[in-house]
């Protein structure tokens, strides 16, 4: 009889909110250890290197800004789960809710596990990165609040 693996858990971490990755980082790593699925985490850097924003911006800026992603994604995983985690990093760069949704498609994730804030009125009318993750994700969403 062949033994499948489980589909991975995909955490997406807001780096302007590190305050918040802790709490993400442990819940995601909880289900993952459920079904001894493999736990990915990942961050979304904006892209700036657009012709009008990017011209505001000095030379190998958005390598610097996604070294100091990387670093800081590292940092915060350790910090909450151990060094020795076993966990997938992954840096993305563009629109948040399509990176997470690619990188949730292409890792064929189980299950995405974001943070939300409190709504803010103006998230009603745009919708926020969560809630089109959540409408468009082919896999289950939870979705913790702060």
């Amino acid at each position: 009889m062949s033994q499948t693996q489980s589909q991975p858990v995909l955490v997406a971490i807001d780096l302007a909110h590190p305050e918040h990755s802790a709490a993400l980082l442990t819940r995601a790593a909880q289900l993952a250890k459920l079904d001894a699925a493999p736990l990915a985490v990942m961050s979304v850097v904006p892209d700036f290197g657009m012709s009008i924003v990017g011209s505001y911006f000095k030379d190998g800026s958005q390598a610097e800004a996604l070294d100091h992603a990387r670093q800081t994604l590292h940092s915060l995983v350790e910090a909450a789960l151990g060094s020795d985690s076993g966990v997938q990093h992954i840096i993305a760069q563009g629109s948040a809710y399509e990176q997470i949704l690619a990188t949730a498609d292409t890792l064929g994730a189980g299950l995405i596990v974001m943070g939300a804030h409190k709504p803010e009125f103006q998230d009603f009318l745009l919708g926020p990165n969560t809630s089109r993750v959540v409408r468009h994700a082919k896999a289950s969403v939870l979705v913790l609040r702060d």
